[in-house]
């Protein structure tokens, strides 16, 4: 007779190797290590394979069935994001938008299809988890107790509310540095850029969004009670850092920053039981980013 936690180590360890052969992993080690273009297309039927093979198996194994709504959530995904990145985005409307030179235009065009995953993925975790509070689609008890990490300086009776402000400070003025280091524009380049606030404001709460929602709060609510609360943060943690290798950063401290940020924004979901904080510490970081993005849109002396 099997034992709870025998299955339990069966779940983890299925997930985790699930996980990472639908992450970017896969495309990486082609790509980086045999020099092996992959296209969107062949990354796509990487991932949805695995993930019906994964789906498949919580029908013959016992052991795993739990983890089906994970991979029933990871299917809706890689399809969705397969349709929207490969057909939606090529409609005439879509292009045109996408290729204006106008930051307020593209951005928004992009954010906008980001939007359109983001509630085929909310309209799932309804199927599966009934309820908005059950994906974390709620504000959350936002001034919650932290669990102390020694090593972040997080102590016993330290609460969120506190906690969530002080990283929001911390994460937005580290961005800010490496942004103004890297990028160095110029102050009229700056002031002509103004203009653009408003689309930075809406394409950034947005982006924020969709990035908690889709591939935070998601996994977290349909790995959290098959496998615990830690794998469930580490597995988010490591799909959302593998996905940024090809980000900015790049390569392993793209991956290592994005999967620390991935982690800390997860764990204050689980403890606040709600997306505020993730939301709100993401959005200021993505104010700071996008409005570099904008700086950089406006050609020299045009």
């Amino acid at each position: 007779m099997k034992t709870k936690t025998t299955k339990s180590g069966s779940m983890s360890i299925t997930a985790w190797i699930f996980l990472l052969l639908a992450s970017g992993l896969p495309r990486i080690l082609l790509q980086e290590v045999f020099g092996y273009q992959v296209s969107a297309d062949l990354g796509a039927v990487i991932a949805g394979s695995v993930s019906v093979l994964g789906l498949l198996l919580t029908f013959i194994w016992d052991d795993v069935r739990a983890l089906r709504s994970f991979f029933i959530l990871f299917l809706v995904l890689v399809g969705v994001e397969w349709f929207v990145y490969t057909k939606v985005d090529q409609l005439p409307f879509y292009q045109a938008w996408l290729n204006d030179p106008s930051f307020s235009v593209y951005m928004l065009a992009e954010q906008s299809l980001r939007l359109l995953v983001t509630l085929a993925i909310i309209a799932v975790l309804f199927v599966i988890k009934k309820y908005a509070s059950a994906f974390f689609l709620v504000s959350g008890d936002t001034s919650a107790l932290a669990e102390p990490v020694t090593w972040m300086g997080i102590k016993e009776g330290e609460r969120w509310n506190k906690l969530g402000r002080n990283f929001a400070i911390i994460i937005s003025s580290g961005t800010l540095v490496f942004l103004i280091l890297a990028g160095r524009p110029p102050l009229d380049i700056v002031i002509r850029a103004l203009p653009f606030i408003p689309a930075i404001l809406i394409a950034a709460a947005l982006n924020a969004f969709n990035e908690e929602m889709t591939y935070k709060a998601s996994f977290l609510s349909v790995l959290e009670d098959s496998v615990g609360k830690q794998h469930a943060l580490l597995l988010m943690a490591a799909y959302f850092g593998i996905g940024h290798f090809y980000g900015v950063p790049y390569g392993v401290v793209g991956v290592l920053m994005a999967g620390f940020l991935g982690w800390f924004l997860g764990k204050s979901m689980l403890e606040t039981r709600g997306l505020w904080w993730a939301w709100f510490i993401h959005f200021w970081q993505d104010v700071l980013i996008f409005s570099f993005l904008a700086i950089g849109s406006i050609t020299p002396g045009g």
